[in-house]
């Protein structure tokens, strides 16, 4: 907690939250909570820093998947054990199209996997910006706005039920990797045939 009102933290907190949106596997919002817990009238300016650098993030990821998809893309993706989740990937924006930037951005869904995905299947910048900033906007701010407003409460729960609210929380982190490396299970192939069927292909750069 004191770390987290250190003056260095906004700026790892927007180091962090870049390197997330495109090849760094640990989200931030761990780091953002506890610097929303530890200043809840600066919550609101961190989570839009968090926003802002998650987004440049984002466009990093999608630099990675436009112009260097197989050369770096594919062992990025590997290393962090979600290239087998790039088929569904696709599928999802093949039948989703720019709502699923803004879905990945605003749920546990790694961000990282859709925003390479997008420069690889070379999405329209201007639409991924948009999504990107709303997905992101939607989990940070909300998050930031609630530190703002029930800061003090929410921090004396957590003092008191430190070790059940972190265990609760790596749960939650761990089932949000879980969740996307079943999109592309066996449970899922035949339904992931139909809707891949239009799917364009990856561009091999």
């Amino acid at each position: 907690m004191d770390k987290a009102a250190h003056p260095y933290a906004v700026w790892w907190l927007a180091f962090f939250s870049f390197i997330e949106s495109s090849f760094f596997p640990i989200p931030p919002h761990p780091l953002l909570g506890l610097m929303c817990l530890a200043e809840p009238n600066k919550a609101i300016r961190f989570a839009i820093i968090a926003t802002v650098a998650s987004v440049f993030g984002g466009l990093f990821g999608y630099a990675i998947g436009y112009a260097l998809y197989e050369a770096v893309g594919v062992p990025l993706l590997t290393a962090i054990g979600l290239i087998d989740s790039v088929p569904a990937a696709q599928c999802t924006f093949n039948e989703y199209g720019v709502y699923a930037v803004t879905i990945a951005a605003a749920t546990p869904v790694p961000f990282k996997l859709l925003t390479i995905t997008a420069g690889a299947l070379q999405m329209d910048l201007v639409p991924f910006i948009l999504a990107s900033l709303a997905g992101r906007a939607l989990i940070f701010v909300t998050v930031g706005t609630l530190f703002q407003l029930f800061g003090a409460p929410i921090k004396r729960i957590i003092d008191q039920y430190l070790g059940t609210v972190t265990t609760v929380f790596v749960l939650l982190v761990l089932g949000g990797f879980f969740a996307i490396t079943q999109l592309g299970g066996d449970g899922n192939e035949a339904g992931e045939a139909n809707s891949c069927e239009t799917a364009p292909e990856m561009p091999v750069t």
